[in-house]
C-alpha cells in the first residue's frame, strides 16, 4: 500500500469568512458559533491554519456566552449593563479585526477568551 500524503491548501479567504461568519450572531443571536463550527468539522483536514483559527473563534463564542450569564444577574448592580455593553461592543469588532489580521497574514488574539478547546 502505498500513502499519499496530502497537504494542506492555504485559504485566506475561508479564514476570513470564519472570522465574519461571527458577526452573524448580530443578525440571528446564535449564528456566530454555529456557522464556524460547521466550517471547521467539515474543513480542518483540508484548510492550512484553520484547525487552530477556528479553536479560537468557538473558545471566544463560548466565552461571551458564559460571560453574558453571568452579567446577566449583576444587572442590577450596574456593573452588568457595563460588562454587557463590553461584550456587545467585543463581539462586534474583534472578528472583524480578526479577519483583517488574518487577510494581512498577522496573528489573531480574543481577548477574555477561556481556552475550552486547545
Amino acid at each position: 500500500m502505498e500513502i499519499i500524503n496530502e497537504s494542506k491548501r492555504e485559504d485566506n479567504q475561508l479564514l476570513v469568512v470564519t472570522h465574519l461568519s461571527q458577526l452573524l450572531t448580530c443578525i440571528t443571536g446564535f449564528g456566530g458559533l454555529i456557522v464556524p463550527l460547521i466550517i471547521w468539522a467539515t474543513q480542518k483536514e483540508n484548510v492550512k491554519d484553520l484547525d487552530e483559527h477556528a479553536k479560537a473563534i468557538i473558545n471566544f463564542q463560548i466565552s461571551l456566552i458564559i460571560l453574558g450569564i453571568i452579567c446577566i444577574p449583576l444587572v442590577f448592580l450596574i456593573v452588568g449593563i457595563v460588562g454587557l455593553i463590553i461584550l456587545g461592543v467585543l463581539s462586534f469588532i474583534m472578528p472583524i479585526i480578526n479577519a483583517i489580521n488574518v487577510s494581512n497574514k498577522g496573528e489573531i488574539y480574543y481577548p477574555l477568551s477561556f481556552k475550552f478547546l486547545k
